[in-house]
């Protein structure tokens, strides 16, 4: 997975994807953020990449 490395940031403008991220909220107990913790850590890549990336998996037509 492509981590956005080497690409300069500017505000507002999206590096890895088409439009950019917006803060969004969940709850979670802690044993599932661990595991997701842990998950991304293995992966190399944020949890909120990771996140991005299984719900960008479903088919959304």
């Amino acid at each position: 997975m492509s981590t956005g490395k080497g690409k300069k940031r500017v505000k507002n403008v999206p590096v890895l994807h088409d439009e950019i991220k917006k803060r969004h909220g969940i709850l979670l107990t802690d044993t599932a953020w661990a595991a997701l913790v842990k998950k991304a850590k293995e992966d190399s890549v944020s949890v909120s990449e990771m996140i991005e990336s299984w719900a960008r998996s479903f088919e959304c037509n």
